[in-house]
């Protein structure tokens, strides 16, 4: 995957920011759904299953522009670990109805367990889903992710995890 989810984050919000946040200021401060999401996901690393990644996010209740502030945590069944924060981008004016798609950039830092090195402790994770929002603000997201150390280290083998996120407003 290398930097490709990086780059629809990039190029989605900016997109977003371009055509809808900057007629009322590019980073100007709204409010946004606070949410506390739990994941369940398959992670992968090249061709080896490591087993089940359990994530625990929550965001925050504004964003700047179409830039919303998260942070989450994630463990996988051999006791790797992955704390970051970053931001995320929702965007309802993508799909029909209650649909909508999210992107994400969150550098944090990793440690292996008993699972695989990726090359240090340093790592990016950038994440791309679609999703469904209930009438009560909950959402229902099937996301895919990659994580890696964006080449800062030498050896960068990269992590991706296919996912189910359940969110619930606060």
């Amino acid at each position: 995957m290398n930097g490709t989810l990086a780059a629809i984050f990039v190029i989605t919000s900016l997109t977003d920011m371009g055509l809808n946040e900057c007629k009322t200021g590019c980073l100007a401060r709204h409010d946004a759904p606070e949410r506390l999401s739990f994941q369940l996901g398959q992670a992968q690393l090249d061709d080896t299953n490591l087993g089940a990644e359990v994530y625990v996010g929550y965001d925050l209740g504004y964003r700047r522009g179409p830039f919303q502030p998260t942070i989450g945590a994630s463990m996988t069944e051999n006791g790797a670990t992955w704390v970051g924060i970053g931001a995320k981008w929702t965007s309802t004016r993508v799909l029909p109805g209650p649909l909508f798609v999210e992107t994400s950039l969150m550098p944090g830092i990793y440690a292996a367990g008993a699972d695989s090195d990726l090359g240090g402790n340093l790592q990016f994770r950038s994440s791309v889903g679609v999703g469904y929002s209930f009438d009560n603000g909950a959402t229902l997201t099937v996301a895919y992710d990659h994580r890696s150390n964006a080449d800062t280290n030498r050896t960068n083998p990269g992590l991706e995890v296919a996912s189910i996120r359940y969110a619930i407003p606060f």
